[in-house]
């Protein structure tokens, strides 16, 4: 199943126009504090989706029936650019598991690239949900490139993939390379062209940059 949350408007809306825009980018606090409240937002729709159970809880007047999660999901991130976005959905499941992964371009003469995973840190995912998130899903590769990485740690009973924005080339390589029953793909917006160097537009631009600083 795939949800585009821009499809219906809401103030997921407003922070992804601020996240695009060229003159509000040029503050970088503002720039990661606009995508940790995307992955909040993100974080909230994916808890209706989540099994949970009644407790009992202690009040100072009584006992009240309350709903609570009945076990907590694994948040993933791929490193430098998803760390603002991890941080959102950890505000929320505030108690969950947490994995990282290093993947980066590297780019070669002719203008090709080839992603690269250097290191990956993992609790056990058998039979745990698995949140992966990401601020783009261009090609996709890279996405499919940390799935693979992380069922090392075992096979999750449910993944969902998280991205602010997605080219449609990237969401059909994820159809085509690992989306099946087990798959939830929460997407921001869905832009419709990704450049010979695989750049989404309009999209955001570098978020790794923009967020954290350039790098040589």
């Amino acid at each position: 199943m795939i949800h585009i949350l821009s499809q219906k408007q809401s103030l997921i809306n407003q922070y992804i126009a601020e996240v695009r825009d060229v003159e509000i980018q040029k503050d970088s606090l503002r720039f990661r504090r606009n995508l940790e409240r995307l992955g909040e937002i993100f974080a909230y729709e994916i808890s209706k989706t989540l099994d949970w159970e009644q407790q009992e809880v202690i009040t100072s007047l009584g006992v009240a029936s309350a709903g609570v999660l009945r076990a907590q999901p694994v948040i993933a991130t791929i490193l430098r650019a998803g760390l603002p976005l991890h941080n959102g959905l950890l505000n929320y499941f505030d108690h969950a598991e947490n994995a990282f992964i290093s993947a980066y371009r590297k780019h070669h003469k002719d203008g090709r690239f080839d992603i690269q995973v250097e290191y990956s840190s993992s609790p056990a995912l058998d039979n745990k949900v698995l949140i992966l998130g990401d601020i783009m899903l261009a090609t996709g590769s890279s996405m499919v490139l940390a799935y693979k990485e992380l069922v090392r740690k075992g096979k999750p009973r449910h993944t969902h993939i998280v991205a602010i924005l997605a080219s449609i080339q990237g969401l059909e390589y994820l159809k085509k390379h690992i989306l099946n029953d087990g798959f939830t793909v929460w997407l921001g917006a869905v832009d419709d062209e990704l450049t010979a160097r695989a750049y989404i537009v309009p999209g955001l631009g570098d978020a790794g940059d923009l967020a954290f600083g350039s790098k040589s």
